[in-house]
Parts: structure tokens; C-alpha cells; sequence
């Protein structure tokens, strides 16, 4: 049997965790008849799965008879993207030839002769979202790790006429918190800065744990060390089961020896992710963090007077680091690393 772990971002694993609160929410809120929210915003830090959620999302719904699903590229021209895609659509395509309708202009489609072109891209997404509406299909648009750019900005300026005029289409976009929020931020995009933002959360302790049982025969005791060492980081519950599983394939045993592994854990921790995380945080944000890993120090009131700041100003890099899935806030009055290993890794990197 192959590794069912794997160590590809984006990719749906063999063996994950599912988050089925938030999954059930969304999906809830986008198959009610008369939904309160048309798009949500899926955040977390790199590896915690927004894609795979974002994609378990959209193959539940392609399920149903009454969803179409459309994936865009967040590089290209997404409305352009938008409007080929759902010209493509078997039905919708024949459609429009029946009725001779011309696209040709836009570069979808064939020139129909005898037929006006229709020449403004948002005039054809809205002929084509028309036909859904009167198919009683609903449209879900998802876009993969979006940043703030000017194809962003004229999307979803557009998404938001195409919502006003009550057409059923809906927005699932993922990102990291920082583009996310730069995104919700833009004084042209007010629109964008009331729609819902999903946080993820850390997988579930004893779902983890029961993977972990289950995949290499474990008692309860052993499989929840191994869960711990993932603080349910996805990625790192990817990444210990596979170097879990090459460690027993290599030396022909039942037997895992955690610490034989641990090296090569923070070796892909750091190389795939937390080298990446330093680099984006701020100065003040690796004060804070260094300070945190080489005290070992977790209350709020004597990590802020270790880096000299009053209340006010250490709540801004306490909530910002939380959103951005670095610190974990739960207790009242502390802050701990919310990722496995985390703080190892910074007292290598400042020593």
C-alpha cells in the first residue's frame, strides 16, 4: 500500500481530517432559498487547508442536481475566465446558437452570421447567468489563494451588480489573512469588506488522534503523542503521518520512534512553511514571537512589558498574529504557538 499521507499543498490527501462545522456551514447557508450571505472568505496560515475545504465545498455541491461549478484563476482576467467557462457549459453553449447569439467579440464562441455581437463582457455574463436563473440553477464561483489585484477589483465590483440584481451565483474565495484582509480593506471594495471571513480552526484532537490509531494500529496513548505533536496544523498532521509511515516501511516494523523522527519534522516545518511565515512577519512581529520562544513566557502582561508595550499597542500584534493562525489566544490572559514546533524553530533561527 502507498503512503496515504502526502506533503502537496492544495492536493486532497488519502487520509485528512475534515472540518465539518464550518464545511456544514457554508453549505448550509448557500443551498438556503433565500441565503443571508451570497460569499465567504476561507483564511488560515499556509497549510491549513483552506484549498482542500474550499474543494470539498464545491465537489458537494457539484453533486446536486441544481449547482453549477466554476473554478477561476485568480492571474487571469476572471471575468473573462467567467464568461468562457460558462459558455462552455454544453447546455448554455447550444443555447445561445439556437438563439443566435454572438459572443465572437469577446473571443468566445464562433461568429453567428446575421447576429448583433455582443460586445461588454459583464452584458454577456449577465445573458448568461439570465439562463441559469430561468433553469433554476444555482452558479458557485471559487477562487484559490486571491490577492488584491486590479482583476480582483474589477471582479468583484462586478459580482457585487450581478448580486443586486438577484442573479444566483455565490463566491467561495480562499486566501492568506494578510491578502484577504488587504482585499476587504480597499476603499473601492466596500461591498467585499461586509462579507463573511472563515478563520480555520485547528482540526478536531481526537479526530486526529483516531486517524492516527486507526492507520498504524495504535493504542490510545501513542496515537494521541503523535496528535499532539500536531497541535492540528494540518499540514504537520500530513507531514508526521507520512514520515511516520516511511519510518516503519524503511525498518520493516510496527514500532514508531517518534524521536528518530523528529528531525526530519522540523526540517519539512521549516523548509515548507515557518521560513516562509518569518519572512512576511513584521520586526515587531519576531520580537514578539522571539521573546515568546526563547522565554518560554505565555502571559500577556509579561510578555508585553518584556518588549515595551502597553495594552493598546500589544493587542494589535496579538490579534493580528491570532488572524493570521501564528498565536493561539483561547486562555484568558495568555498566548501560546498555535503551530506544532514553532517555537523551536525561532530559537534556532535568533540564536
Amino acid at each position: 500500500m502507498n503512503n496515504p499521507f502526502t506533503l502537496s499543498f492544495g492536493k486532497k490527501p488519502l487520509q485528512y481530517v475534515s472540518r465539518i462545522s464550518q464545511t456544514q456551514k457554508i453549505i448550509e447557508e448557500f443551498n438556503t432559498s433565500k441565503p443571508s450571505n451570497q460569499i465567504y472568505m476561507i483564511t488560515g496560515v499556509r497549510g491549513a487547508g483552506k484549498t482542500v475545504m474550499m474543494t470539498g465545498i464545491a465537489n458537494e455541491l457539484r453533486a446536486q442536481d441544481t449547482w453549477v461549478v466554476v473554478e477561476l484563476n485568480p492571474t487571469r482576467d476572471l471575468l473573462q475566465s467567467l464568461a468562457a467557462k460558462l459558455y462552455s457549459l454544453p447546455e448554455m453553449h447550444a443555447h445561445f446558437l439556437q438563439k443566435k447569439i454572438d459572443f465572437s467579440v469577446l473571443g468566445i464562441g464562433v461568429s453567428i452570421e446575421n447576429a448583433t455581437p455582443v460586445t461588454d463582457i459583464e452584458n454577456a455574463i449577465e445573458l448568461m447567468l439570465g439562463e441559469l436563473q430561468k433553469r433554476e440553477k444555482r452558479l458557485l464561483i471559487s477562487i484559490d489563494e486571491v490577492t488584491n489585484n486590479e482583476s480582483m477589483k474589477i471582479f468583484v465590483s462586478a459580482f457585487q451588480i450581478f448580486i443586486r440584481q438577484e442573479y444566483p451565483l455565490f463566491l467561495l474565495m480562499t486566501g492568506l489573512y494578510d491578502n484577504i484582509n488587504n482585499l476587504q480593506n480597499n476603499q473601492s471594495l466596500t461591498f467585499l469588506y461586509r462579507a463573511p471571513k472563515m478563520i480555520l480552526e485547528p482540526l478536531n484532537y481526537t479526530a486526529v488522534r483516531t486517524q492516527y490509531r486507526d492507520i498504524f494500529q495504535l493504542d490510545v496513548e501513542a496515537a494521541g503523542e503523535m496528535a499532539n505533536l500536531t497541535k492540528g496544523y494540518p499540514f504537520a498532521f500530513q507531514v508526521l503521518g507520512y514520515l511516520s509511515w516511511e519510518y516503519r516501511e524503511k525498518r520493516k516494523t510496527k514500532t514508531i520512534i517518534l524521536k528518530d523522527i523528529m528531525p526530519e519534522y522540523d526540517q519539512y516545518l521549516e523548509e515548507y512553511v515557518y521560513s516562509k511565515i518569518w519572512a512576511e512577519a513584521s520586526p515587531k512581529d519576531q520580537e514578539i514571537l522571539g521573546e515568546m520562544a526563547l522565554s518560554g513566557e505565555t502571559r500577556v502582561k509579561n510578555i508585553r512589558d518584556r518588549v515595551g508595550m502597553n495594552s493598546s499597542q500589544f493587542s494589535i500584534y496579538r490579534d493580528r498574529l491570532k488572524n493570521k493562525g501564528i498565536l493561539d489566544t483561547r486562555t484568558y490572559g495568555q498566548v501560546s504557538f498555535a503551530l506544532p514546533r514553532f517555537a523551536e524553530f525561532i530559537q534556532e533561527r535568533i540564536r
